[in-house]
């Protein structure tokens, strides 16, 4: 439970981003609109690691660090999609 719950949570904010950068990188929109889903989902995983320190501590406040570490991971993903070329050979 105490992986299974943060990931699950991160999971929601996370599939909508990775959704909205796959629908602005197909839609071909400018790399600035398609990189803010992931940066907004890195500065939510910074901020909700500083609160897990500074303001919860303890057990609770460790959950919260596996909640940011699993938004960064799909922050990256994020960030990957909205980078990667759309060229094919």
């Amino acid at each position: 439970m105490m992986i299974g719950m943060p990931f699950l949570t991160a999971a929601i904010p996370g599939v909508i981003a990775l959704l909205l950068t796959w629908y602005f990188k197909k839609r071909s929109v400018s790399l600035g609109v398609r990189l803010l889903p992931g940066i907004s989902l890195v500065g939510g995983a910074i901020y909700l690691l500083y609160y897990g320190l500074e303001v919860v501590r303890g057990f609770e406040g460790g959950a919260y660090g596996i909640l940011a570490f699993f938004l960064l991971c799909f922050s990256a993903a994020s960030i990957i999609i909205a980078t990667k070329s759309t060229l094919t050979r």
